[in-house]
């Protein structure tokens, strides 16, 4: 992991104050009779992260990023409070169906003990459905979403779940919201324990450290091997892609097989479900009207975009723009949903790619080229991930939506056939102009202006495409390197009011009625 990994922790799960921020909150008085019945929570101020973490450990070196710990499936709307607990929890599942027979004829009980920012924040973004979920057996990636939307409409259900010969009645009662201040490892701290009455027979304190990715206490990184094209700059991908004439698509491939150890044919089986989980999220999100779960009580447009297109007297133009739009839309809304979605680079940005991908298959991009076109959006997330940051909280929206964007641009122009320098132009036009772009999310939620971000970055991914592949390659002035450095810098000199913090721009300007 990226040193930047470690701040990506910092989300607007974590600083946004909980269901309603206090900024909000004020702005709601007055403006109806009635007082707000949403409960502000502050998040508490996040302690220093244990240097025995892995995550603190890393160092800067080569690009060392795999497939599968860049793209994770699970449930939004948080990668840190929803998909990182569900992992945690699953994890602890699997761990204690191995203990032996004896151990576990004995269990009365699971629970679950939230901690941090993940106590203060996790009610909103429902850090205990999906802690349940994972506890009864759910993997994160396949979860059927009914189950997860069950489970909020049905809090007091008792759930069973069979270890080993013992069977047991779980709620969500059994995840327990517990202290939000302490000396702990992590801001995103929680424990899951199997008991036997008052008798601990089995306990681990997790971490879910960002992006979908979690720690444990003894955790060891898995053993890599060495990346057989070594880079962590644009430029140093030059030699091999120009020089060398190596194609991107063959490099990454070679790199993500030495790193990993994995076969070609289990890249492609594991980039095929990422496809899969995308699109089938986009169809569902065109499929369903609803107003999305929380406080601003925002409708769903994706569904209703997409029924006016027969009608559509917009042009071929407009056309273009509300179907990609509009995938964008279905994508970001089933996040807000807390169904499941893919991390490209971050929840937030979850709407972009499969937007992309989409589209490719409305051209009839064969499957081989979609899987090419994730390779090199993948190069373009761990060259921002590397030299800057994917973190809302530490670069604003320009390193989510932005890189999202970015790695949209490649991955259209990689899959459609352009050579190395358009891909690479293209991927920066679509991240320079996000440039600055802050994070502010209204009451903490991924909705406003997330999901309609989501939308706008597709679009302006296809935007940065078209001009990449119609200008002269090798007279565009600003390079990605450069881009990356100027985000990097960007981030750096931003206000942290527009650092996920919803204490700033749209989060205060908008008024809940």
């Amino acid at each position: 992991m990226a040193k930047s990994e470690s701040r990506a922790v910092l989300s607007r799960r974590d600083l946004g104050r909980g269901v309603l921020v206090a900024s909000v909150s004020a702005l709601l008085t007055g403006c109806s009779g009635k007082e707000s019945t949403e409960k502000v929570v502050q998040a508490p101020a996040a302690p220093a992260l244990s240097p025995d973490l892995a995550v603190v450990q890393q160092s800067k070196g080569p690009i060392m990023t795999t497939l599968e710990e860049f793209y994770k499936m699970g449930p939004g709307p948080s990668s840190s409070h929803t998909m990182g607990p569900m992992r945690i929890t699953y994890d602890f599942f699997q761990r204690i169906s191995k203990l032996p027979e004896d151990q576990l004829r004995r269990a009365t009980a699971l629970k679950v003990h939230l901690f941090g920012s993940l106590s203060a924040t996790g009610k909103g973004h429902g850090t205990d459905r999906a802690s349940l979920a994972g506890l009864l057996g759910k993997a994160p990636a396949t979860c059927p979403p009914e189950f997860l939307d069950g489970l909020a409409t049905n809090p007091d259900e008792v759930h069973k779940v069979t270890i080993g010969p013992s069977t047991l009645n779980l709620t969500l009662k059994d995840v327990v919201f517990d202290a939000t201040k302490g000396d702990f490892h992590h801001p995103n701290t929680m424990t899951a324990k199997l008991l036997a009455g008052n008798e601990t027979l089995h306990e681990l304190e997790y971490y879910s450290i960002g992006g979908g990715s979690i720690e444990w206490k003894g955790y060891k990184p898995p053993d890599k091997g060495q990346p057989k094209y070594v880079f962590e700059h644009a430029r140093d991908l030059k030699k091999y892609l120009i020089d060398d004439k190596i194609p991107l698509s063959k490099l990454l491939l070679a790199n993500e097989m030495a790193i990993s150890g994995k076969s070609e044919a289990q890249i492609w089986e594991f980039l095929d479900q990422v496809s899969e989980v995308m699109v089938r999220g986009v169809d569902t999100g065109l499929s369903v009207e609803s107003v999305l779960p929380g406080p601003i009580k925002l409708h769903s447009k994706a569904a209703a975009m997409q029924r006016n297109l027969k009608s559509t007297t917009k042009g071929p133009a407009g056309r273009a723009i509300t179907q990609v739009a509009s995938y964008g839309f279905a994508m970001g809304e089933e996040n807000a949903r807390g169904h499941i979605i893919v991390t490209a680079p971050t929840a937030g940005s979850a709407g972009i790619i499969p937007a992309v991908v989409k589209s490719l298959r409305d051209l009839n991009t064969s499957q081989q080229k979609i899987r090419e076109g994730f390779l090199a959006a993948a190069a373009i997330g761990y060259l921002c991930k590397h030299n800057a940051t994917l973190s809302g909280a530490e670069g604003g929206c320009q390193a989510e939506v932005g890189v999202g964007s970015s790695m949209g641009a490649a991955m259209i122009a990689q899959a459609l056939g352009a050579g190395p320098k358009v891909v690479s132009n293209a991927a920066e036009s679509a991240l320079e102009h996000h440039l600055g772009m802050t994070c502010d999310p209204v009451a903490g939620y991924v909705q406003v202006p997330c999901i309609e971000r989501c939308a706008c970055g597709a679009v302006k991914a296809w935007t940065a495409y078209c001009i990449a592949s119609e200008e002269i390659p090798e007279e565009r002035r600003v390079d990605l390197d450069t881009t990356i450095d100027a985000m990097s810098l960007t981030a750096k000199e931003m206000n942290g009011k527009y650092k996920e913090t919803s204490e700033g721009g749209l989060a205060v300007s908008l008024v809940l009625c």
